[in-house]
């Protein structure tokens, strides 16, 4: 079960995607600035995250017992998966059109979704059904403009959808360690986890591993590790991985508005309404629990 629903969760869960949503634009900077490669950028995006989390995770379980060794190594595990999916998605980024990459980068939404009812072991309900219909017509809308199916393409969207799994198994780690541990050793945990396995990544890819310039990963670091995953491991803590999935779609949303804003990217009115579709979703996603939450009260 999860913890009780805070009133903080679900705004710090839309303030964690639209943080993470600037993690690709930093990437890009990170190799354009600090002239690294892109899977060194994510080893620097957790390895500087690290001495700050244990420093914020030691404060937040002073005094309070150990948690089991095997919820350690769950989450411990969860990291080995977020270093795996941070090491695919970002070299499938080079190999394919970033539209292909956020696309199949963010089938772990609907697949976290599914774990949500395998969990809860029920089918959607049908306001359930109609938001992730919602969610995913407005996902391709958003994306479909911009998407192109080709065979140069075929390795570097296996890599975004191998990118997904991955985040899925790291996000299904986390979600079961918040049931009995707070959000940052979580963090803490799972950061020091993925830090060493993804500089072995970038190693083998031949990466150059020591930025020219720091900027650009520190901010990265700070963004996408420290805020982004902060603010989703707190919140993952308070809701369903339902609401949680479908959140992540806010990020195609975000992406989109910076590449307007920053690179001067057209939005057509099918990004539009794509985003309003999932925005709907959101909604509907949310107005379920609540009404079960008040007839449930009703009935005691």
């Amino acid at each position: 079960m999860h913890q009780p629903v805070s009133r903080f969760a679900f705004p710090a869960l839309i303030f964690a995607n639209l943080f993470l949503a600037v993690g690709p634009w930093l990437v890009r900077l990170a190799q354009d600035v600090s002239h690294i490669g892109p899977v060194a950028a994510a080893f620097w995006r957790l390895a500087l995250a690290v001495p700050v989390l244990a420093i914020l995770a030691a404060r937040q379980t002073r005094g309070a017992p150990l948690p089991r060794w095997a919820v350690i190594a769950t989450v411990a595990a969860g990291g080995v998966f977020f270093a795996a999916d941070l090491a695919a998605w970002h070299a499938g980024i080079l190999i394919t059109k970033l539209a292909n990459a956020t696309l199949f980068g963010n089938f772990a939404s609907f697949l976290f979704a599914l774990y949500g009812f395998v969990l809860l072991r029920a089918l959607p309900r049908p306001v359930q059904l109609i938001a992730l219909l919602l969610a995913a017509v407005g996902t391709m809308l958003l994306l479909g403009n911009s998407y192109e199916a080709s065979r140069a393409h075929f390795a570097g969207d296996l890599l975004s959808l191998l990118a997904g799994l991955f985040y899925t198994f790291y996000l299904i780690a986390v979600d079961r360690a918040r049931q009995s541990m707070k959000p940052w050793p979580v963090l803490a945990i799972a950061t020091a986890g993925g830090a060493l396995p993804i500089l072995l990544f970038a190693l083998l890819l031949g990466e150059r591993i020591v930025p020219g310039d720091w900027t650009p990963v520190i901010l990265l670091s700070i963004s996408s590790q420290l805020v982004g995953q902060g603010l989703l491991v707190y919140a993952m803590g308070h809701l369903s991985p339902v609401v949680v999935g479908l959140c992540f779609l806010t990020q195609p949303i975000a992406s989109a508005a910076i590449g307007w804003l920053a690179f001067g990217e057209r939005l057509s009115a099918g990004d539009g309404i794509g985003a309003l579709l999932i925005c709907v979703a959101l909604v509907l996603i949310q107005l379920k629990p609540r009404e079960l939450a008040t007839n449930g009260s009703a009935a005691h």
